[in-house]
């Protein structure tokens, strides 16, 4: 297997290398960088005290203090305990790794950002070191290879190969989905397309609908059906059953034709999509949701049409997850500095676009235990079959970015955080202001999230002028928003009070078990009383805007 693998690579064209980056600009003045020695003999101390009290466990185990409870997941099976040698490995690396994260605090001389780079780094390379991750000191894949005949380990090359080929870890069987089967099946036309994003409506399941209709912008670094997983989890579907008329943007994936586009491209296109939904159904407005980064998009949009005096083409928006003021924007903003940036353009070569593989590790790498590493282990070392997992198989869909908007993405928002300020960012040629937005707004943001933290998301309502609901829901980016009400899990905080911090948020906030999806229908409903039968125009196809093709649409599988 090796050598075939070999002799294919063999055979292709070496890729061309991208330039390495000047990493020593991640580092201001390196000779100030120094060692406190006090902090430092104290975690010493504390190194070697640790190892001792270990060394006693095992020599005298009645006369060493009981160790405390292990949460830690990768450890879990009883072999990792109950086989002295892997037991004495997994606690030897438990206290190396730990002192190892907690000795960056030992270093002065850094900058506050320069430390959490540190930090995740550091805690970055201990997750790779650990025991669990290598077939020889692991000892539920030696048990799995010696009961399966080596068979598991053969598994596990295959698996390993297959992802070499494919330049992307596997998270979930690649063949359970299929898009319009299983995923993004919830029935629609695609009714207008351009370069840049097909536009999808959905057919409507009541007698009777909102007047207003609802216009969705997903993330463009993802593929829509987030939104549409499963009729058992798709918003669009619940939507649709709430008697509301329901339009997805689908984004195409970047490839050299659209290579050129920037945020003033973005920008037109949602309000080519409000102004499409609005003549094909004769409609003054629109309610709009912008997800995570099209949201971000959405709110210069709305600062846009306000500084146009249009802004009324926009009834309300809901923001779900989204971010405009970046100076809390979490553990993502450690990627975003000088150095790296010259490596992500670096990555896009001359091509115009970023593959999406790279944003793909990224994410994974925010939270590299879980979505790395376990599949390491599983994948490869136990040789074990993918599961078919419609949210792993979402993950792992991924889409190209162009380069140019990706880098000026990154460099104005996350790293120079133009948007908050008044005036820093014009679009088509109009500076743009977030606080002229007076358009009502609904701000959802997840508790545990770790793309976009709850307070930075929460630096939304600083900014915008309008009535305003803000919600937070619990687990993160994903789970926080995918989150039926059917499901019965998490919960979610709201307040009818005003409050200056999500601290003073969350001191007065109302706990709600369940689902924030009725919220936000209630929400919408009270500025939207009005229903219509949900005939001609409201059915796709049926209107001015002929049907193109099928729901899901051709975009949504293009890489």
């Amino acid at each position: 297997m090796l050598l075939e693998y070999a002799s294919r690579q063999a055979l292709l064209a070496p890729p061309t290398p991208p330039a390495l980056p000047d990493f020593s600009k991640m580092w201001t003045n390196p000779a100030a960088i120094r060692f406190d020695t006090d902090t430092l003999a104290d975690a010493q101390a504390d190194f070697w005290k640790d190892s001792l009290t270990l060394w006693q466990r095992f020599l005298d185990p009645a006369a060493a203090p009981a160790p405390k409870p292990d949460a830690d997941r990768r450890f879990a099976a009883p072999q990792w305990r109950d086989l002295p040698m892997f037991d004495l490995i997994r606690q030897s690396y438990q206290i190396v790794s730990d002192h190892m994260v907690r000795s960056v605090e030992a270093i002065g001389g850094l900058s506050d950002k320069q430390r959490e780079q540190l930090r995740f780094a550091t805690r970055s390379f201990t997750e790779a070191m650990s025991p669990a991750n290598f077939v020889a000191t692991n000892p539920q894949a030696l048990e799995k290879i010696l009961t399966t005949r080596g068979e598991s380990l053969l598994r596990g090359m295959e698996n390993l190969l297959a992802d070499l080929d494919r330049g992307q870890l596997t998270h979930s069987h690649r063949d359970a989905f299929q898009l319009g089967r299983d995923i993004a099946s919830t029935p629609g036309k695609v009714i207008h397309e351009t370069p840049l994003y097909q536009l999808i409506q959905y057919s409507p399941t009541t007698d009777r609908v909102a007047k207003i209709p609802l216009l969705i912008f997903p993330p463009w670094i993802n593929r829509f059906y987030i939104l549409d997983l499963n009729p058992q989890k798709s918003f669009v579907r619940w939507a649709v059953e709430q008697g509301i008329s329901v339009f997805m943007v689908s984004w195409k994936s970047a490839d050299a034709s659209i290579a050129h586009v920037m945020l003033d491209d973005y920008v037109a296109a949602q309000i080519d999509a409000i102004d499409t939904v609005r003549d094909l159904l004769g409609v003054e407005s629109t309610h709009t949701i912008g997800y995570c980064v099209a949201g971000t998009t959405l709110a210069a949009t709305l600062a846009l049409l306000a500084a146009q005096g249009e802004a009324a083409k926009v009834a309300t928006a809901t923001f779900f997850t989204a971010q405009v003021d970046f100076a809390a924007a979490g553990d993502l903003a450690l990627f975003i500095d000088d150095a790296q940036l010259d490596l992500a353009a670096g990555l896009a070569g001359d091509k115009g676009y970023l593959d999406g593989r790279y944003m793909a590790a990224t994410f994974n790498l925010l939270r590299g235990k879980d979505l790395i590493w376990n599949y390491v282990v599983q994948n490869y070392l136990m040789g074990e079959e993918h599961p078919a997992f419609d949210l792993l198989h979402w993950n792992g869909d991924v889409t190209n970015l162009p380069a140019l908007w990706h880098q000026a993405y990154l460099r104005d928002f996350y790293r120079d955080n133009l948007l908050v300020q008044p005036g820093a960012i014009a679009v088509a040629g109009t500076p743009i202001d977030l606080t002229a937005i007076t358009t009502p707004a609904y701000v959802q943001a997840g508790r545990e999230d770790h793309i976009a933290p709850a307070d930075s998301v929460w630096k939304l309502t600083e900014h915008l002028s309008g009535p305003l609901r803000f919600v937070l829901a619990g687990s993160g980016h994903i789970a926080g928003v995918v989150n039926p009400p059917a499901s019965g899990k998490y919960q979610y905080w709201t307040s009818d009070h005003p409050a200056a911090t999500l601290a003073d948020f969350l001191g007065q906030a109302i706990e709600t078990k369940g689902s924030w999806w009725p919220d936000w229908r209630a929400w919408l409903a009270g500025h939207d009383a009005e229903m219509v039968a949900a005939k001609g125009a409201r059915l796709p196809g049926k209107g001015r805007r002929k049907a193109i093709e099928d729901a899901p649409g051709r975009y949504v599988s293009q890489r």
